[in-house]
């Protein structure tokens, strides 16, 4: 079994690899959680979205259709570097802003900058509890007050928990991409001191891959 710092260093490198074998591997459409988030946004009055693991740019690209400014993360630089090239392509690079950043790092903002953050299954990525709250805590440092966060989750009632190679802390590994699966304390605890405004159960893939979509806003 890995240990965190060696099991991080091995999903970097098989996203890195996985982006430059399948460019645009996600396709060009939005995923249903970008476009919901969008209207959530939109009804909140937020104007600049950041984007954690925003790998090829399917949904951030989407946002900066929509009008929104975006700040588009991810620890692949291949991704983001296609992320680029589509929004030229897209005529919106001028909206759109990379930065090659690992969630478990600190993110180069200023307190209170931001006013949404989407997360479309990044912290079910090989993230140890530990640091999951910590980049939870991160976000609300980042986020101005009224600030919304909409994120995705595999969970436990998924078909894959507690199969393959275990971890531990609720992390299994299949096909080289390893998943920390959610149960609701955890996502409970993450929304101490946030308004819980959703957890909304949804399917995707050919599995399917079972998730939930969670909303939560900061205090003004």
């Amino acid at each position: 079994m890995a240990d965190e710092q060696e099991l991080a260093e091995i999903q970097r490198r098989h996203w890195q690899h996985t982006y430059t074998a399948h460019p645009g591997m996600y396709g060009e459409q939005p995923s249903a959680p970008a476009v919901h988030a969008a209207g959530v946004f939109r009804k909140a009055g937020a104007r600049d979205v950041l984007e954690l693991g925003a790998g090829h740019g399917r949904d951030a690209l989407y946002f900066a259709r929509e009008n929104f400014t975006v700040q588009a993360t991810d620890f692949s630089a291949t991704g983001l570097e296609q992320l680029r090239d589509a929004a030229r392509t897209q005529g919106t690079a001028g909206q759109v802003t990379t930065a090659v950043h690992d969630i478990r790092d600190p993110l180069p903002l200023p307190d209170a900058s931001v006013d949404a953050v989407f997360a479309h299954m990044l912290l079910c990525m090989a993230l140890s509890t530990k640091e999951i709250h910590t980049a939870v805590a991160e976000l609300r440092r980042i986020l101005r007050p009224g600030g919304t966060f909409v994120y995705t989750v595999r969970h436990t009632g998924d078909a894959h928990y507690g199969t393959g190679t275990a971890h531990g802390d609720n992390i299994y590994e299949h096909g080289g991409f390893a998943v920390h699966f959610f149960d609701r304390a955890l996502v409970d605890a993450l929304a101490d001191g946030w308004t819980l405004n959703e957890v909304h159960a949804f399917e995707e893939g050919d599995l399917p891959r079972r998730l939930w979509r969670i909303t939560q806003t900061l205090p003004r």
